[in-house]
């Protein structure tokens, strides 16, 4: 079974992925130290929380971004 997410984990990482974009890979150990590096999180739990999350929410970001590109030639193809 996967875990659910508060709302406020889900808010920050939104956040950041909107902030912080370009620094954000694919790679927890990375996106780990971003969320050291901008997010003040005492806590070791959340702080990996919040790293698979944004782990998980870049994935599924550049999925829909490549699925909007693809679809857009397609559609740029049939006209």
């Amino acid at each position: 079974m996967g875990n659910v997410y508060t709302k406020d984990i889900k808010r920050i990482i939104r956040e950041l992925y909107n902030k912080y974009r370009d620094e954000i890979k694919d790679d927890f150990k990375s996106n780990k130290e971003i969320i050291m590096k901008y997010v003040d999180v005492k806590s070791k739990k959340i702080r990996n929380r919040l790293a698979g999350y944004l782990t998980r929410y870049y994935k599924i970001m550049k999925e829909k971004e490549s699925k909007q590109t693809e679809e857009k030639e397609e559609i740029s193809e049939e006209i």
